[in-house]
């Protein structure tokens, strides 16, 4: 008689995953149904920088639009570090308590450092020029948010795609936030050069640093 041993059927749960996709693709297509005008300026943004000049205005980084689509960004940029840390480390895309923690992590991350620069803006009293700049970063970032958005759910879903598919995102990510950098510097150099010592302080200090230090605990977190 030959003895049948059952194993059971190991099935990773996604349905979590799939849930925050929809929800990011509803809060999109609500938000360009409210602000149909201004949605067709940001989605024309890599061609034209029209947006940037209609919107430039400190107001519309505490705006509707803005913190609609920041949520999606947050979603999609914590779907892809989630994803990268799978490729690269002991750890499951499909660990939806990971991806809590990432996402906790990234608005702790974001709200503590949009703080951090309030205070210093008062104290140095560059407040104004630093919400614009600001909200030109925060623009481009979500731009690069929702690019990745469909790369995440090609890369969750499949499990064949090759390691350099997610390198070489990281790297235009990089480069992307390089050239943004280079273009809010450009369009606000006459304010940055009245305001020379503060700007170089603060791109040290909650520019460069932080990144380190997130990057430093990505890695030694996933080694």
């Amino acid at each position: 008689m030959i003895e049948t041993i059952l194993h059971p059927r190991i099935t990773e749960n996604k349905d979590w995953a799939t849930v925050l996709f929809v929800l990011s693709f509803a809060i999109i297509a609500i938000t360009r149904s409210i602000f149909e005008n201004r949605f067709g300026d940001f989605a024309n943004l890599i061609f034209s920088n029209k947006y940037t000049k209609v919107y430039r205005d400190s107001s519309h980084l505490k705006s509707g639009f803005t913190v609609a689509l920041f949520l999606v960004q947050i979603i999609s940029l914590a779907f892809f570090i989630q994803i990268a840390l799978s490729y690269f480390g002991p750890v499951s895309k499909t660990d939806w308590l990971l991806y809590i923690q990432i996402f906790t992590f990234l608005i702790f991350f974001v709200l503590a450092k949009y703080l951090i620069e309030k205070i210093i803006a008062t104290s140095f009293n560059i407040e104004e020029f630093m919400e614009q700049f600001n909200l030109q970063k925060v623009t481009y970032r979500t731009y690069i948010g929702l690019i990745i958005l469909p790369f995440n759910i090609i890369l969750f879903y499949n499990d064949t795609i090759s390691r350099n598919i997610p390198l070489l995102i990281i790297g235009i990510i990089l480069v992307t936030n390089i050239i943004t950098y280079f273009i809010s510097i450009k369009n606000y150099q006459n304010l940055i050069i009245g305001k020379l010592f503060y700007f170089i302080l603060y791109l040290c200090a909650l520019e460069i640093a932080p990144y380190y230090f997130m990057y430093y605990w990505f890695t030694k977190g996933s080694a």
